[in-house]
């Protein structure tokens, strides 16, 4: 990775679905891109996993919320205002369907509570097909896509901003390259001087390395939607609520077992495979696991407090 060797993870905070039950928690990831944090998903108890792990919360830039069933925004209130109470000044993104903001509104309103620092709301409204960039810094890149549940439910795809060449001092000093025309090489550009003069950039620089990827798809029937939002991911999180023994039930209540989770990554072509959403009928999760690797072979379980490095 040379000069650009930066860190990708992904901390699990909640495994489970709906119920808190075999030692997991409802969803909640928390994205590490070089040290600045984005929240995926908040269900309850998640300001208790940020500190039970020594994940400073404080450093969370920006929060997406996939859909409005509570298992995955119940925690949200309480880390707004643990944010407040630790003197937070910081400005706060949140992506979210609209309905979330009036519910924030309301539990603050309903306490006389005000927050000391301000939130940014970002509503993503419905739309047809296809995806949409909801969040773009110096870090990463946020598009987000339609998945198939019982409400409006939204998958994340998490890219790496696009890299500057690392330039060579120790070849540029020596040829000569002024201070001035380092910047067109980091670009990726050649420098070429009014006397005709010019130097290759591939000569003086480093690429950077391949933007990675992080796609997570939770609450959703398995889509052939999916397949393509997801390719070439270098990590895909797929719901995998049920074993296939469920798979009817799966299906009635808009979800995917971990087999079906597993064909989704092998037809999108993903270099990893993280199942979760694990319903709270299930005890132990090898046979998920188990299922999962019968189709797609890289596959991990996620498990509470496990930080997964995406490379």
């Amino acid at each position: 990775m040379g000069a650009y060797s930066t860190k990708f993870t992904v901390t699990i905070l909640g495994s489970n679905s709906a119920l808190p039950a075999n030692g997991r928690h409802p969803t909640a990831q928390l994205l590490n891109v070089n040290n600045h944090y984005y929240l995926i998903d908040c269900g309850e108890g998640t300001q208790m996993q940020l500190r039970r792990y020594n994940l400073k919360m404080q450093r969370i830039k920006a929060i997406f919320i996939s859909h409005m069933h509570g298992d995955h925004y119940f925690g949200l209130v309480g880390l707004l205002n643990s944010l407040h109470l630790l003197g937070r000044k910081a400005p706060l993104s949140i992506y979210a369907p609209p309905q979330l903001k009036a519910i924030i509104d309301l539990q603050l309103d309903a306490s006389g509570g005000r927050l000391q620092y301000p939130i940014h709301f970002h509503s993503i409204a419905p739309f047809e097909s296809g995806s949409i960039a909801v969040h773009l810094d110096k870090q990463v890149k946020v598009e987000c896509f339609n998945l198939k549940h019982r409400i409006t439910c939204y998958g994340f795809r998490f890219t790496e901003t696009e890299k500057e060449y690392s330039y060579l001092p120790e070849k540029g000093g020596p040829a000569g390259i002024m201070v001035e025309e380092i910047p067109v090489l980091k670009q990726g550009a050649d420098v070429v001087r009014t006397d005709g003069t010019s130097f290759d950039h591939k000569m003086y620089t480093l690429p950077p390395p391949p933007q990675r990827s992080y796609a997570y798809c939770t609450d959703t029937l398995p889509l052939d939607s999916t397949v393509e939002f997801a390719k070439g991911a270098d990590l895909l999180y797929h719901e995998s609520t049920f074993l296939d023994k469920e798979q009817q039930r799966s299906k009635e209540t808009y979800h995917s077992t971990a087999k079906e989770a597993a064909d989704v990554a092998k037809r999108a072509g993903v270099k990893r495979l993280m199942l979760g959403h694990y319903s709270a009928r299930y005890t132990q999760l090898y046979e998920h696991l188990s299922e999962a690797k019968s189709i797609f072979p890289d596959v991990i379980l996620s498990e509470e407090g496990l930080e997964v490095e995406i490379n």
